[in-house]
């Protein structure tokens, strides 16, 4: 049974926005440099060097353990995690543990997420630890490499794990809560959740009373749902066969789409924790929370009440644009230039979204003042604006303006300019209407025959009257004026 099911989650959120990585002055941005360039006698564990903590570091954890509702302890304590493997140059891991007494930076929180219906996943933890660094495959692939390539730029770097009660039930829920978490994180901006392996989950599944299992190297939130369905129904298959579920760490063929076995998965005990003599004991004060509190930033939520009180738009509109802070962004900036909330929003949402979703290369990216998308979208807020205000003038008609919007992504061209250009304006003028709905109904004699009949017929006359003027005219005055002509002619 489905209720049988339980999936914790264990998210590693990169704090891409610090400077520096969280022990030494090595830059926090490692990707596109060369390989091992990005490293130092601190971050790559030669001996005699002394970590340094970064504080920034400390405030961007604070901060989000703070908006998930975690408890903030007065102290914090970082423990080392000691494993040997490739990418781990110190062999260990300089982590947070709780296990005598609470020394992660948060603890205990709580966060509310709405499937099918509302529901809330408790946050067992929020520790600051450092990324280890990257291992390079042949093709990309582990399985069937002749060779296994280090590269260190990343070791060092700081992130945040949030691990989670085992609280889902679905990997629809898991989804859907994962896609908050980077709304919230985006908001804090502690995080550019848009770079690659900026965020990252590893799920843990058990099915009854059965042993958990771990699902590690998933490549993106997609790729979690998927991974969870394939395990959820290994396991269910295996309990109905009477095999014995092991306790193990599998990881996801993202080519295969299965789970494959890595290895026994190991106990707390196998990592012999214990605190770092190298880093002394870290007092948070009260001053330090305030601060933290005081600096808070609009959350998601707070944002969607605002979008849904002050703007009036409906909470399905808020919700998908508070999914996404640029896109939030982009729609107030576009709203600071023409007041026209709902237009612009309905633009954003039914049709600018589709461009954005449909192109991985093109990830909606806006500049501080949120006017902008980077990345190949040459469309600002300025554009939309634009856009919104020639359809409410009547200037032109939204099928206009969406040959328009195809063209403005490319070339970054003003809507005014295109009306110039292509001299698409409306045409409003009585008699150039009347002109043209005696042309169609001189050439469409049957036709108008039956719309006299039959009204639906009518919207065949309208559509020949666009094709001839070529979508210039106004629909409403047309249409209002072929319903004249045929009870004049009848």
């Amino acid at each position: 049974m489905m209720s049988e099911i339980k999936i914790g989650l264990e998210i590693h959120c990169q704090l891409t926005y610090l400077q520096s990585k969280l022990f030494c002055s090595c830059y926090c941005d490692y990707r596109f440099k060369i390989p091992n360039s990005n490293v130092c006698p601190v971050c790559s564990g030669l001996p005699g060097t002394l970590p340094l903590l970064n504080q920034n570091a400390l405030e961007h954890a604070g901060l989000l353990s703070i908006a998930l509702g975690c408890n903030v302890p007065n102290e914090i304590v970082f423990y080392r995690k000691n494993y040997f493997y490739l990418d781990l140059p110190k062999n260990f891991q300089l982590t947070q543990y709780n296990a005598y007494g609470i020394t992660s930076i948060g603890v205990n929180g709580k966060l509310e997420f709405e499937a099918d219906t509302k529901r809330h996943a408790r946050i067992r933890r929020i520790q600051i630890e450092e990324d280890p660094g990257r291992l390079v495959y042949e093709n990309n692939t582990v399985d069937n490499s002749f060779y296994t390539l280090i590269d260190y730029n990343r070791a060092g770097v700081p992130l945040v794990e949030i691990v989670t009660e085992p609280d889902f039930t679905t990997p629809k829920e898991v989804r859907i809560f994962l896609n908050k978490i980077t709304s919230i994180i985006e908001h804090l901006r502690i995080c550019d959740t848009r770079l690659e392996g900026a965020v990252r989950c590893d799920v843990n599944v058990s099915i009854g009373e059965g042993k958990r299992v771990e699902i590690k190297n998933i490549g993106s939130f997609k790729e979690v749902e998927k991974a969870l369905s394939y395990e959820i129904t290994r396991q269910k298959t295996m309990s109905f066969h009477e095999i014995e579920i092991k306790a193990e760490t599998r990881h996801w063929d993202d080519a295969r789409k299965i789970t494959k076995q890595a290895r026994v998965k190991e106990t707390e005990e196998d990592y012999r924790y214990f605190p770092d003599p190298d880093i002394p004991t870290v007092v948070l004060d009260n001053a330090f929370l305030l601060t933290l509190k005081r600096n808070m930033p609009e959350l998601p939520d707070e944002r969607k009440r605002r979008f849904i009180a002050h703007y009036e738009l409906s909470d399905h509109i808020s919700q998908v644009l508070i999914d996404n802070k640029e896109l939030s962004d982009f729609f107030e900036s576009a709203v600071n230039i023409y007041p026209s909330p709902k237009a612009i929003a309905n633009w954003i949402v039914s049709d600018l979204i589709k461009f954005i979703n449909g192109d991985n290369h093109s990830q909606p990216q806006s500049n501080d003042q949120g006017g902008t998308f980077h990345s190949g979208l040459k469309i600002e807020a300025k554009h939309i604006a634009e856009l919104a205000q020639l359809v409410d003038q009547n200037i032109i008609n939204r099928n206009t303006a969406k040959g328009f919007l195809n063209q403005i992504i490319k070339t970054g061209e003003m809507p005014s300019q295109l009306v110039k250009k292509t001299n698409t304006s409306k045409i409003d003028d009585k008699n150039m209407i009347l002109e043209a709905i005696e042309t169609v109904f001189r050439s469409e004699k049957s036709a108008v025959n039956d719309a006299r009949q039959n009204s639906k017929a009518i919207n065949f006359l309208l559509g020949r009257i666009m094709q001839l003027t070529k979508g210039k005219v106004d629909p409403k005055i047309a249409l209002d004026l072929i319903k004249k002509k045929l009870i004049e002619s009848s």
